[in-house]
């Protein structure tokens, strides 16, 4: 298994516990969650079901829907089932059944997509509440590991993770599946015998992002565009609809999640809440705040404060690649099957390369700090802005990355795309220059400022490039 090495062992470990466990495990679609629980076990489980999806399926026969392949799974491990389920309680009611009957130490109950099998007052969640609380921790055997998965975020979070019910304060465990690293992509396309080289892992990595599913579409034998063109531009290319797949199954009534997605997708730098509101016709409520948290927990989005300002001055910044992509060339375009190979070096795509490697490094925090030799030093990760202001002797800044350490020194990044060797010119430490300068005006910081330049390739030394107090290539990023 490629990465996965801490949540692995974690739930192997629950084999040897002597106390029942209940484990939620959540992550975007496509994240390799099922995969992850299906192998830590081997596929050996007492009981495995995976719920539904209700798409097709008139809303007043979703819940028997649900109950009948319930049903499916349980006579598929061994429960004699003569009869159909009417509510989850007898559901609930035959799986404890199966668990008492079955010979294994450990029971390990592994029901995948839970919310899809949530339908309209259903009484899922009661009649799961009651399995816990009333039959498997009243067991004297304490065998029992129930596992929990869905990628509808939302509805883990409000129905199991922070649940004010009867699972309120039940779980005894929870994984958050992230996306894979830029080094875990590399071991991935190894494993495949892909050969990529480092600078077409990161431009991949700037279109897939760290979802492993995407990657396990990539084909040997095929150029980076080639196997871009076909993910998104033939004619039925398996990715062409993803991006509403992916919000649909995420969220329910996905509609103003991706509202919200929109109004950040043309705006780099982040806006503020009032200014979503303003682009999207979206209220200013407890709703609202509600999906700017699920999407940031989902890692679409990143919220942060500005350096120097107060919770007021909140910036809310699309960070997801994929979802990029799909704005900037996939949106509302129709192109020929070869788009992407006939595409590179234009200037459309080369804006935004520079976008899409910013958002690559500020999902690679911990390696700049191990390239920069301040793993153990405690930082904190920020962006910085201000307005132009002549008068006072501000010319108006954007600091993308700025990484505040304990040491008193702030790392003062400007991350810079390049199909070549980067070359340092005197426009460039101009900009720097004028950067810190009104960093300095503003912040009155006492820390020393280190510029420091993230970019691809290495830099070409000159006179300018001695200015610069550390450099980090790419390659770095995949320690």
């Amino acid at each position: 298994m490629i990465g996965r090495k801490e949540e692995k062992k974690y739930l192997e470990s629950l084999l040897k516990e002597n106390e029942s466990e209940f484990i939620a495990v959540f992550g975007r679609r496509r994240i390799g969650k099922t995969y992850l629980i299906r192998e830590s076990y081997n596929y050996n489980f007492t009981f495995e079901h995976t719920g539904s999806s209700n798409i097709e399926i008139e809303e007043k026969n979703q819940k028997q829907y649900q109950l009948n392949k319930f049903k499916e799974s349980l006579v598929q491990y061994g429960y004699k089932c003569d009869k159909d389920l009417t509510t989850w309680n007898e559901a609930f009611n035959c799986l404890k059944e199966l668990i008492i009957s079955s010979n294994n130490s450990k029971k390990v109950i592994f029901i995948d997509e839970l919310s899809w099998m949530d339908t309209k007052n259903s009484g899922l969640i009661s009649a799961l509440e009651n399995f816990w609380n009333g039959f498997v921790t009243s067991r004297k055997e304490k065998d029992v590991i129930l596992i929990v998965c869905a990628s509808a975020t939302y509805w883990m979070t409000d129905n199991i993770l922070n649940s004010k019910g009867g699972l309120h304060n039940r779980l005894t465990g929870t994984i958050y599946l992230k996306p894979f690293s830029l080094k875990e992509c590399k071991e991935y396309l190894e494993s495949k015998n892909i050969s990529f080289n480092f600078h077409q892992i990161l431009q991949c990595y700037m279109i897939l992002g760290g979802v492993p599913y995407y990657w396990s579409l990539l084909q040997k034998g095929k150029s980076l565009p080639q196997n871009i063109d076909n993910l998104f531009f033939k004619e039925n290319a398996i990715l062409k609809n993803e991006f509403n797949n992916l919000y649909s199954a995420l969220f329910n009534k996905p509609e103003q999640y991706i509202d919200i997605i929109e109004s950040l997708s043309n705006v780099n730098k982040g806006i503020t809440r009032d200014e979503i509101i303003e682009k999207t016709n979206i209220s200013s409520s407890g709703e609202l705040t509600k999906k700017l948290i699920e999407l940031e927990n989902c890692g679409f989005i990143r919220k942060y404060i500005p350096f120097g300002y107060k919770q007021k001055n909140v910036l809310y910044q699309l960070i997801d690649n994929f979802t990029l992509f799909y704005y900037k060339f996939i949106k509302d375009n129709i192109y020929n099957e070869n788009y992407w190979e006939s595409q590179i070096n234009m200037p459309k795509i080369q804006s935004w390369s520079g976008i899409a490697f910013e958002k690559v490094c500020l999902e690679h925090i911990p390696q700049i700090k191990k390239a920069l030799g301040i793993s153990g030093v405690y930082t904190e990760v920020n962006s910085w802005q201000c307005k132009e202001d002549l008068d006072n002797g501000i010319f108006g800044s954007q600091i993308d990355l700025l990484i505040v350490r304990k040491d008193q020194i702030i790392n003062l990044c400007e991350m810079k795309y390049s199909e070549t060797d980067y070359i340092v010119d005197s426009k460039f430490i101009r900009d720097q220059k004028r950067k810190i300068s009104d960093f300095l005006n503003i912040t009155k910081t006492k820390y020393a400022i280190y510029p420091t330049l993230i970019t691809t390739y290495d830099v070409i030394e000159n006179a300018y490039s001695n200015e610069i107090q550390s450099i980090i290539k790419a390659e770095e990023l995949f320690s």
